[in-house]
Parts: structure tokens; C-alpha cells; sequence
């Protein structure tokens, strides 16, 4: 899954598109490099990042999806917590909503019901402009595992596909450095979900802690935590570099089953 951010303040320079050919011209980059998805949005949910009205979100996102609908088939995931830009995005194509707020607006889950769309549930804990301040748990793993269970049952309550749904950790929306690592060791919890697991790492912060380096320093970090994500069960990682981390995904897939590849 390819980042697309339609935004002037996301955390990683490199990933804010606020133009909208430079953004469109990533997204058919990416294509080429070789994601399976786009993830384009509107708004930068990072830590300490702004709230975006709706109608301001979809004014950044619009021209780019339908852009990038005419121009290729492949599946497209819009990055929202907010209905009403969900269901614009649908009737555009979108064929995916990736919500990081796991159903806080209480019209996502028919929005997605009704259309048929693909939906990602994410954890977080708290709201993007506080959630880092103070991040507690008594037992992240199975915290996060029951937080994303009831948003499972809930979505599947009101008609989504049981087949449509992601569900994703949320790695650094609401951890400190030590939960973050403890998710990724123990990503293969998720699995009793009976979900495919999505993990974000990309470039995040938990991983300028521990080499300190900044964003742009960070993309064989990335590569450590991309590995080590599918190695304990991730099915799908949202990216900032789509060729290289598409090259780590084949070599550990490769690894994790041999007899399905050709001599």
C-alpha cells in the first residue's frame, strides 16, 4: 500500500504532496514501482496534526482520486475518518476506506455497508493533536486485539463484508516506543481476528528513536520493521517507498514459503 498524502503537513517531507499533478504523478509512480493500493488523504493524522473539516479535506483529495481513477485499475484506499468524505470518495471509485478512528463517526459503517467497499479498522488510542502525550496500557497487545474485535463486530453488525475487513495495529496513534515493539513482536496475536493484518511503520518515529534520524534517514529502519512485520503476520504494509519495500516484502515471503518458489 503506497502513501499518498494530499497534505501541506504530514510528518515526512517527502510524502506531502499539496500539489495536485506532483501528488497524481507519485500515485502513477507508485503504480509502476509496484503497489497493490493506493492510500491517498487528506488529512495528516500524525501527532500534534490539525483536525480538517470535511468539505477542506475533500477539496485536497478530489481532483487526485478521480486522476488516478482514470488512469489505473488499481485499488484505491481513501486515508479518512469522516463519513462524508468516505462516501464522495466511493462514488468516485475509491474502493477501500481506511479509517483510522475505527468507526468513531458513527455513519462510516453504513457508508461502507451500503457501497460494498473495502474498509481497514486501525487502533488509536486518543486524538492525533494529544495522543502522544501520555500513551498507557496495562497490556497493549490484548487491549489493541479487544479494541479492534469490537470494531470488527460492529462494522459486521450493520452488513460489511466479513471478507472487506483490514484491521491494523496503529503503530505510534497513541504508543511510546515500547508498545510500538511489542506489537510488531507480537503482530501474530491479531490473527485470532480471523482479519488480514495491515501495519504502518513507515519512516515513523519509533524508529528515528531508536537510530536517531530523522524522517528522511529512516528508510533502512523501515525495511527492518517491514521484515520483521511479515515475518509475524502482517498481509499488507502501508508505505512511503513502494519499490524497495516492495523488494524486502518478495525476499521475506520468499523466505517464509521457498516451496512456492520457482528454482
Amino acid at each position: 500500500m503506497g502513501v499518498v498524502n494530499v497534505t501541506p503537513d504530514s510528518f515526512y517531507a517527502g510524502s506531502r504532496f499539496p500539489d495536485i499533478d506532483a501528488a497524481i504523478q507519485t500515485a502513477i509512480d507508485m503504480v509502476a514501482a509496484g503497489a497493490d493500493i493506493l492510500d491517498i488523504g487528506g488529512e495528516s493524522t500524525r501527532p500534534g496534526g490539525q483536525f480538517v473539516a470535511a468539505d477542506e479535506e475533500w477539496e485536497r483529495v478530489a481532483p487526485v482520486l478521480s486522476a488516478v481513477r482514470e488512469r489505473t485499475p488499481v485499488m484505491i484506499s481513501i486515508d479518512t475518518r469522516k463519513a462524508k468524505v468516505a462516501e464522495r470518495a466511493i462514488e468516485s471509485g475509491v474502493d477501500m476506506v481506511n479509517d483510522i478512528s475505527a468507526l468513531e463517526d458513527t455513519a462510516m459503517v453504513d457508508v461502507v455497508a451500503s457501497s460494498g467497499a473495502g474498509l481497514v479498522l486501525m487502533h488509536k488510542q486518543g486524538e492525533p493533536e494529544t495522543m502522544q502525550s501520555a500513551p498507557a496500557y496495562e497490556d497493549v497487545v490484548s487491549e489493541v486485539t479487544a479494541h479492534l474485535a469490537s470494531a470488527v463486530s460492529r462494522a459486521e453488525a450493520k452488513g460489511v463484508s466479513s471478507s472487506s475487513i483490514f484491521v491494523d495495529p496503529g503503530i505510534g496513534f497513541g504508543k511510546t516506543l515500547q508498545h510500538n515493539l511489542t506489537l510488531i513482536q507480537n503482530l501474530s496475536a491479531l490473527s485470532a481476528l480471523e482479519k488480514p493484518i495491515l501495519i504502518g511503520t513507515s519512516r515513523k518515529s519509533f524508529i528515528g528513536k531508536l537510530l536517531s534520524q530523522t524522517p528522511e534517514n529512516r528508510l533502512f529502519g523501515t525495511a527492518g520493521t517491514v521484515a520483521a512485520a511479515i515475518l509475524n503476520g502482517a498481509h499488507a504494509v502501508r508505505v512511503h517507498d513502494v519499490r524497495e519495500m516492495r523488494d524486502v516484502a518478495v525476499i521475506v515471503d520468499a523466505i517464509r514459503h521457498p516451496e512456492l518458489v520457482s528454482s
